[in-house]
């Protein structure tokens, strides 16, 4: 399974190489990997059918309890086949649709990786491990959406995809971490068998809000639908594998892992069922409005995930074999309706079902292909979109609000499947901007296997139900369920009355189809709502964030160190306040804090005299002097109290900043005094605060206990662990060298950016310099003079 998850990423690696090789055939070669994954994970179905599950773990940080642990069950099983065996599909068909753009080898590579990242989620058995997979889609997906990056709607598009994603999945991170230390482990397979102590948890109530919101922003969920409508802004094949049939199933998917652990609870009903159903209105009442071939194919896909989540909601064994049955099914017909648009726009130069009608004479292939998906789509017979709506209907008897909105959607569904298929390929012929033709091979072949493979799955039902739909169900269920999936169910009881709706749901349908002019006329009406609608909302709060962040910067950066300095200052000062006043920390001053020796006091007093005199110089050069005076002082503290090693590194870092103040002092210009008195004043009395706090908290320390483990720990590891005496360099060499290594690596990126900046001064300002350096007197400038007389 980690060789699964591993080969993807390894032939995104190669896949740029093989463009450059073979520009033509780039397609089909790289379909290879997600074929070959495809092939192993079907040779594990007949193991898994038969109950068993399959599990791998690699110990990644066994500190925290995070490993790379990976589970193959029904469920999993179910999706590795949809994200492997659409991904070769989705390979070809790229190669095809964009067989002379020079980012070919960027499309496939950005697939592979993405396609690497959803098996590991949907393989994943650690829940730090899901999240790290998780966020890979988030970025690979971003990438995806905005691939035609030369357009603003494209950069667009991709930023609100990973805004909102993005958040979701922090909110996410909060509910695994906190579903973990209630379960007392990561590991998922472990997390499922905690329900009853997860959920009996006081803290239930704020994990499965986390973990709703981040699956809700996944899977477009009203109110965060509007992001998947706008990323069709990508390219087809994005559009037929990201927001068909696998990125926006990851959240759908995240509630039926955890279904055994955070459902079966009031609060998880109302809200899936709840937030799903007005997803599932408000997904097929858009699409129905829609001119725009991919927009349609979006807004419906926003409805069946609205479906799927609310099926979950219900929670019955019928519900969720209903799920699983509808995820298959349209995983299958949206993804051929989706390459049916890309092949139409390709072939045809335009979406827009009203430019486009009559095409099945010159498109065939594809107008069978797209005919055959729509007739899933609709739910006929016999393909398998009919038995996914057979399903649904009898999972939702018993729910008088459900069975109505699930009827609703249907209707609206049927309307949209006229569209993308009758009014495209049978409607009266138009004219188009490209002269149409059939799509090439590589473009053919994936609407038509996946259009088969409906028809197919629907004719063999019983195997397929035995085969994966059975071990999916059994996983999300929390044990295993035998399941009959049949074509025809007959008559009687519910089956009879699914039957009925099933027919009400196509008469109905199919009237609206031929009155879909009211849904234009109903698009006109609204338009002046859209503003107020969650996208609406969501502009306005980027607009927000934006003008936030644009007052925050003109107060705080305001160009003035001494103003940063004073911020910190004050704000630490604050904090710390606060700490002691609410802590009612008490304040306890050493015995023998006024002890001080006669040396000791006039080391402090030169430290006093030589800072009264930098704050009163007049001078650079002059003020440079009085803080080399404070830091030899310093270094004189440390040397009276046992530290020569300090001593010695404060002695070599004064003197060293003392020669780079000076060669820094004569590119500065005219010392002049620019603070008013006030400021001043308010300066030092921050000074004074800040110092008087430190002093506080320095003699609190020392009135502590001096116990420590820490330094007892460092002493005696010292030498038999890191091999050395001296344990101030030990502990920044080993026991702190990644943060030694930070520090010297922040020095160098320090260092690099100052060569650049000295390398991007202008030739003409150096001899302007060296003019002015001449002027003043043997090249020596007048601020260098003027110290040098202090």
């Amino acid at each position: 399974m980690l060789t699964a998850v591993l080969s993807g990423f390894g032939g995104a690696i190669a896949a740029p190489w093989l463009h450059r090789v073979a520009p033509r055939s780039a397609g089909w070669i790289v379909a290879l990997l997600p074929f070959a994954l495809m092939i192993y994970f079907i040779s594990l179905v007949p193991t898994v059918a038969g109950g068993e599950t399959l599990r791998f773990s690699y110990a990644w940080v066994p500190s925290l309890g995070i490993n790379l642990s990976f589970r193959i069950d029904g469920l999993s099983l179910l999706f590795a086949l949809l994200i492997t065996g659409i991904g070769t599909l989705v390979m070809i068909y790229a190669g095809g649709y964009l067989a002379n753009d020079p980012m070919l080898g960027r499309m496939l590579t950005l697939l592979l990786i993405f396609m690497a990242a959803m098996l590991g989620i949907v393989t994943s058995d650690n829940l730090i491990g899901l999240f790290v997979f998780w966020e890979l889609t988030t970025i690979s997906s971003y990438l995806l959406i905005g691939y035609k990056h030369e357009y603003e709607k494209a950069r667009k598009a991709a930023l609100q995809s990973l805004l909102v994603t993005g958040i979701g999945g922090l909110a996410l991170l909060a509910g695994f971490v906190l579903l973990g230390q209630v379960a007392g482990t990561l590991e998922i397979s472990d997390v499922l068998t905690q329900g009853a102590a997860v959920r009996a948890h006081p803290l239930y109530g704020g994990i499965l809000a986390l973990v709703l919101f981040g699956a809700f922003t996944k899977s477009a969920q009203f109110p965060f639908h509007f992001w998947l409508p706008g990323a069709m802004e990508a390219p087809t094949p994005v559009s037929s594998y990201l927001h068909s049939a696998t990125m926006v199933k990851a959240g759908v998917f995240l509630l039926a892992r955890l279904n055994p652990v955070l459902g079966g609870t009031e609060a998880w009903q109302w809200l899936l069922t709840g937030f799903g159903s007005a997803t599932m209105i408000v997904g097929a009442l858009l699409a129905v409005q829609q001119t725009d071939l991919k927009r349609i194919l979006a807004y419906t896909t926003v409805s069946a995930l609205g479906t799927l989540v609310a099926l979950i909601g219900v929670g019955t064994d019928d519900a969720l074999k209903a799920a699983m049955v509808f995820t298959l099914s349209h995983a299958l017909y949206k993804g051929a309706l989706f390459q049916v648009a890309g092949s139409v726009d390709h072939e045809t130069g335009t979406r827009d079902i009203t430019n486009l009608g009559g095409l099945r004479a010159v498109m065939p292939i594809t107008a069978a292909a797209g005919m055959l998906a729509a007739v899933s789509m609709a739910g006929l017979p016999p393909l398998f979109g009919f038995i996914a709506k057979e399903v649904q209907y009898k999972a939702n008897l018993e729910e008088p609000i459900l069975i109505t909105v699930a009827l609703l959607t249907n209707m609206l569904t049927v309307v949209a499947a006229g569209l993308v298929s009758l009014r495209v390929f049978f409607g009266p012929p138009t004219q188009t901007p490209k002269h149409a033709h059939e799509a090439p091979l590589s473009m053919r072949m994936g609407p038509v296997v996946l259009a088969l493979t409906g028809l197919g799955t629907g004719l063999f039902s019983v195997q397929i139900g035995n085969a994966l739909i059975g071990p999916a169900t059994g996983s999300v269920i929390g044990k295993t369920k035998e399941i009959e999936l049949l074509l025809w169910a007959g008559i009687e009881g519910a089956a009879g009355q699914a039957l009925v709706l099933s027919v009400v749901t196509l008469v109905v349908g199919a009237g609206l189809y031929r009155a879909r002019g009211i849904f234009a006329r109903f698009a006109a009406a609204t338009a002046p709502l859209a503003p107020w609608g969650a996208e609406g909302w969501y502009q306005r709060a980027v607009d927000g964030m934006l003008a936030l962040a644009a007052w925050q910067t003109r107060l705080l950066q305001n160009g003035y160190l001494r103003f940063y300095i004073g911020l910190i200052i004050a704000t630490v000062l604050a904090l710390t306040t606060f700490t002691l006043v609410v802590g009612r920390v008490v304040i306890t001053i050493p015995a023998d804090w006024a002890d001080v020796r006669v040396y000791e006091l006039m080391v402090a007093l030169i430290i006093i005299a030589a800072t009264t005199f930098v704050i009163r110089a007049t001078s650079r050069m002059a003020a440079v002097v009085g803080l080399g005076f404070v830091g030899y002082g310093t270094a004189l503290v440390f040397l009276l109290f046992s530290g020569p090693d300090l001593a010695i590194t404060q002695f070599a870092v004064e003197t060293l900043v003392a020669i780079l103040f000076v060669l820094v002092v004569y590119r500065l210009p005219r010392f002049s005094n620019l603070s008013t008195a006030g400021a001043r004043v308010r300066s030092a009395g921050l000074a004074i605060a800040g110092g008087a706090m430190m002093t506080v908290l320095t003699l609190m320390a020392l009135a502590s206990p001096t116990e420590s483990r820490v330094s007892g720990f460092l002493a005696e590891n010292s030498v038999p662990q890191a091999f050395g005496r001296n344990v101030v360099n030990v502990i920044l060499v080993d026991f702190r060298g990644f943060d030694t290594m930070g520090e010297i690596t922040v020095l160098g990126a320090a260092a690099v950016g100052i060569y650049a900046l000295l390398r991007l001064v202008p030739a003409s300002e150096h001899d302007e310099q060296k003019g002015a350096d001449a002027q003043t007197g043997n090249g020596v400038p007048r601020e260098r003079t003027e110290t040098i007389d202090v």
